[in-house]
């Protein structure tokens, strides 16, 4: 039977093509029937029933039949063929025969050539000769123009671009700013019908410039996902599938603004929107259930209020039920374009509708009833979405459910003092010990070892002091609004004066961060092994309830952003001060990478952390971010991006890699500011908006890297030096980390005159978009390419 089988497959394609000969259309022989692969060439067919299959087998490529007079071209996974993850022609079906093929002719253009009427082409403007169609591992179906040696020149279209209920790993939900295409899912009409039905997700960026999804139903909002995070949105909750987590990616730019994710490789995912509103993965997982939004009131997370007139209140809900409506005259919409959700709404914005279902065998249309609804579970009942009003109980029935409620509360009030009072007992006995238990915490872990060197008592330290809370209060006038020097990532620093007259800086960590005792830890234990002149001076903690605070050494001069950002304060920065401070953060930054017990990437550099003491030299403050490294460690990975956007590199900003090299594009993003005076997140070049960094970039590769200078020191005598420590910012901020040298060749750079510098690389992040007003003055336009700023995004 197998060799009979084997022998009648070619025999059947040698008289499909020879029939086909026949018939309008190309030409087919042998030669041009597609045998089963991953990719058409030009003058080549994929005749029904053939299939393009994946090279990893995973995915389909052929046509399926929906009805008899409704055919089309899809993409399936071969595991679950059921379930189409793209449809070609969804608003065009044909007739499935075998007269039904797709080819690309010798111009490029990929279409569907069937006898029912005109080709269908699905790569218009976008074809071009000497082109191939090959279907993917990802699922993608994609149109390659090739080069004359066979290799990839470029994509000329792609399936992922015209998603239609089905969103893979690697499509995209989102925008593009150039060309105003919008990447977004539209559910099928029925699960019959392909067709485009009424609900879409698509991906909206929200005022604060984060995203979320968005589901629409007829084109008003129905819900939304509350803004993401790495593989969790707010209205969600984390999204897992069989124990694995989604990795969520989010791209704005001044291009595109998008959505993507993936998952673990060798497993398979899906995210569809099926035509009554649901949003399910594989379709294991439902995040968003069918018609969970639709009523006069919305409990689940993300669901927007709907409409609803007067008669409708929160105890009307529609249930589905089986039995039968007496008498049975319902009012009939055959509309052929409308489907369940429609229905749902109708019925729920007209006060004389008690129950619905879809008109026709395939779910489109309504009928609406207005009648008495019998319930009867029988197997051969239908089923209907019934009005179900929920009554206020009876008078008679009353007043014993006030006794229960009455006693219950009381019950709830006598049990919540006494574990009010028992709170309170515990508190108490607590307190005492807290201080202790915290630092004994510290002393023991595995990481650091004995880095705080506590003596016996856990009290007192060799390098580290110990504050009583109260000492704290009266040094800081009752953390009084006149003593706050700031706010940090963490909570307020407020200035403060210790009995002896020394003055102290008291960082006090926010009772609402949840990473508060986190940091707290990490610098408390990392500062007290530090010691170099270009690092801030640690005097002690305090632990006290819920209270975390560090005493630092007191900087009268505050920190470098308070003088270099200020157009009056940065005229008492001239250019010896400032290159001191260059140097000086250099220096800090080297003992930190290299000569420190401890081997330190800082990962929070920027001009808020460093402190200026009374001689304006520099004191890298703040190592909450900080991260250990192994002295044979290259570089690491994090899940948690902290820091702030602007002083980020690239790699550690989208990967989450982070190095040495991290700081050293920090360092070089500072000095940057530092010559010219002004904030990396500044908008610089009306014609192209750029941050600092893309303007130096641009200034140097002209040859005006002078007009980047601050004109507070265009007539400094520096100029050579000036220019050379521009030109060392540009090689720490080059895109790769590879590329940036480390702080010994920064340092080597800086002080030797003598040493060649090599030609900087491309710089990354170059470039920001909408930071300028959209029709700026006359005025505005003659100086926005000087000192416009913006606000800095800290994502701690």
């Amino acid at each position: 039977m197998a060799s009979l089988k084997s022998l009648l497959t070619p025999i059947f394609l040698s008289f499909l093509s020879c029939w086909c000969l026949g018939n309008s259309g190309p030409q087919l022989s042998q030669a041009q029937v597609v045998h089963t692969n991953d990719t058409i060439k030009p003058g080549e067919v994929l005749v029904y029933p053939q299939q393009l299959v994946s090279a990893d087998g995973r995915s389909v490529l052929g046509f399926f039949e929906k009805s008899p007079d409704a055919g089309y071209l899809g993409i399936w996974y071969a595991d679950d063929k059921d379930s189409k993850v793209w449809i070609a022609n969804r608003d065009t079906p044909i007739q499935i025969n075998s007269q039904i093929y797709l080819t690309i002719d010798a111009d490029g253009l990929l279409k569907i050539v069937h006898d029912g009427g005109s080709p269908i082409l699905l790569n218009v403007n976008e074809a071009t000769p000497n082109s191939t169609a090959t279907l993917e591992n990802s699922g993608n179906f994609r149109v390659k123009e090739l080069n004359s040696d066979g290799s990839v020149k470029r994509i000329l279209w792609q399936s992922f671009d015209h998603p239609t209920n089905t969103l893979l790993p690697g499509m995209k939900l989102g925008i593009n700013f150039k060309t105003q295409k919008k990447w977004m899912l539209t559910s099928w009409l029925t699960e019959q019908i392909p067709a485009p039905g009424g609900f879409s997700l698509e991906w909206n960026l929200t005022a604060n410039g984060a995203g979320q999804l968005v589901m629409r139903h007829r084109g008003d909002m129905y819900w939304v996902s509350g803004v993401g995070n790495n593989s969790d949105f707010a209205n969600v909750g984390t999204m897992t599938l069989d124990g694995l987590h989604y990795n969520f990616n989010y791209v704005s730019n001044e291009n595109e603004s998008y959505f993507s994710y993936s998952f673990p490789a060798g497993n398979a995912s899906r995210w569809v929107l099926s035509s009554d509103g649901a949003l399910s993965v594989n379709p294991k997982a439902i995040f968003v259930r069918p018609e969970m939004c639709f009523g006069y009131s919305s409990d689940n997370p993300g669901c927007e209020k709907q409409n609803a007139p007067n008669c409708r209140n929160i105890n009307h809900k529609f249930v589905k039920r089986r039995g039968h409506f007496l008498p049975s005259s319902p009012h009939l919409d055959d509309n052929s374009s409308i489907s369940i959700g429609d229905c749902w709404a109708k019925c729920w914005s007209n006060c004389s509708c008690v129950g619905f279902d879809t008109f026709s065998h395939n779910d489109t249309g309504c009928r609406f009833y207005t009648s008495q609804f019998v319930e009867d579970k029988a197997g051969d009942q239908l089923q209907f979405h019934v009005l179900n009003i929920e009554t206020e109980p009876s008078r008679e029935k009353k007043w014993w459910i006030w006794i229960i409620v009455a006693t219950v509360a009381a019950l709830v009030v006598i049990l919540g003092f006494l574990c009010l009072l028992r709170r309170k007992k515990l508190q108490r006995e607590q307190e005492s010990n807290e201080e202790e238990a915290v630092l004994l915490e510290l002393t023991t872990s595995n990481r650091f070892g004995d880095a705080n060197e506590l003596s016996n008592d856990g009290k007192k330290s060799r390098d580290l002091k110990v504050f009583t809370f109260a000492s704290i209060v009266v040094a800081t006038d009752n953390f009084s609004t006149e003593n706050k020097l700031g706010q940090g990532g963490f909570g307020p620093v407020y200035k403060g004066k210790l009995p002896e007259g020394q003055e102290i800086a008291v960082k006090r960590l926010s009772r609402s961060s949840g990473q508060g005792l986190v940091e707290f830890k990490n610098e408390l234990i990392l500062i007290i092994k530090l010691q170099h002149m270009n690092l801030v001076r640690l005097l002690g903690c305090c632990v006290y309830r819920d209270e975390k605070m560090l005493i630092y050494e007191y900087m009268p001069n505050k920190s470098l952003d308070f003088f270099l950002f200020d157009p009056k304060k940065r005229e008492l920065l001239d250019w010896k001060r400032r290159y001191n401070i260059i140097e000086g953060i250099a220096q800090g930054l080297l003992y930190l990478h290299k000569y420190s017990r401890l081997r330190i990437i800082h990962r929070d550099l920027k001009a808020s952390n460093i402190l200026l003491d009374d001689d304006m030299n520099p004191k890298i403050s703040d190592f909450g971010m900080a991260r250990v490294f192994e002295r044979n460690d290259a570089e690491a990975n994090t899940v948690r991006i902290v820091g702030t956007y602007g002083y980020m590199s690239p790699e550690y900003a989208m990967e989450g890699k982070f190095s040495e090299k991290s700081d050293v594009y920090s360092f070089g993003v500072l000095i940057l500011e530092i010559v010219s005076g002004q904030k990396n997140s500044g908008v610089y070049d009306c014609e192209r908006p750029m941050s600092l960094v893309g303007y130096a970039w641009k200034l140097w590769r002209e040859d005006r890297s002078s007009e980047l200078m601050d004109s507070t020191l265009v007539e400094s005598n520096s100029a050579i030096q000036i220019l050379r420590c521009i030109h060392v910012g540009l090689l720490c901020v080059q895109e790769f980390a590879v590329d940036r040298p480390t702080m010994s060749d920064v340092i080597t750079m800086l002080t030797n005159e003598t040493v060649s510098l090599p030609t900087p690389k491309q710089i990354a992040f170059s470039s920001q978009r909408n930071s300028i007003e959209t029709n700026p003055s006359n005025d505005e336009q003659e100086r926005c390419s000087a000192t416009v700023t913006t606000s800095e995004m800290d994502p701690r």
